[in-house]
């Protein structure tokens, strides 16, 4: 029986560990309709320094492919499953991260990564022709486990659909610094809330058909590839 998938916390508080250094707090407002579809990454930040990280990631031509909404529960199907898999096995490659609030929506995911550096390793995987990139001898990038996130559910739902080379993932993908515990919170809420709005979310191509680009983003991200 599919399940619906876990909001996952932190047993303990995280902010007081997790807030990025050097960001002004006026800039803290997290706002879903559009901290999700463009990247507020800033230039010259070190993304592999301590943080906490929000990240969304779209599948190709945001195509329907991890399951479908029953009522406000997402039954995720293999491939979903395998996404979600893959994202809970992230912490036993990447020593130094942490993983809050995840959702596995029809098209997209959304998620928390909690960044920590003190003693990061990077443990390779021992999957054949699954994004080994094997030993690191410093903290890895945002980017870079974003990157192995990726690759992992590219060759997994490849290996499962019997195809070979299928593009599962928009090139690029939308991330925001969660500046205090305030964000923090309004950003689990959003990711717990998430499969709630799929019936106005813009991602939902049904919703997309009905409003054309009205809600969109001018312009898709270019700055942040993975």
């Amino acid at each position: 029986m599919n399940r619906a998938p876990t909001m996952r916390k932190p047993e303990h508080p995280v902010g007081a560990r997790f807030i990025a250094p050097g960001l002004r707090s006026n800039m803290s407002t997290f706002n879903p309709d559009i901290h999700h579809r463009r990247s507020v990454r800033l230039r010259n930040y070190d993304y592999s320094q301590a943080g906490a990280y929000f990240i969304t990631l779209c599948t190709q031509e945001r195509k329907c492919l991890f399951g479908a909404l029953a009522g406000d529960v997402v039954q995720l199907n293999e491939a979903g499953r395998l996404a979600q898999n893959i994202w809970d096995a992230l912490p036993e490659h990447y020593s130094c991260i942490e993983l809050d609030s995840f959702v596995v929506m029809p098209n997209h995911i959304h998620g928390i990564i909690l960044l920590n550096t003190a003693g990061a390793r990077f443990i390779a995987s021992n999957d054949d022709g699954a994004a080994n990139l094997g030993a690191m001898n410093r903290a890895p990038t945002l980017g870079e486990i974003v990157r192995a996130f990726k690759a992992r559910c590219t060759h997994s739902v490849n290996q499962l659909l019997g195809t070979k080379g299928l593009s599962i993932w928009q090139r690029n993908y939308y991330e925001h610094v969660i500046r205090n515990e305030s964000s923090l919170q309004e950003i689990r809420e959003y990711i717990a809330n998430n499969p709630a709005q799929w019936a106005i979310d813009s991602e939902n191509p049904d919703v997309a058909v009905n409003q054309g680009a009205m809600n969109r983003a001018p312009t898709d991200p270019k700055d942040v590839k993975a």
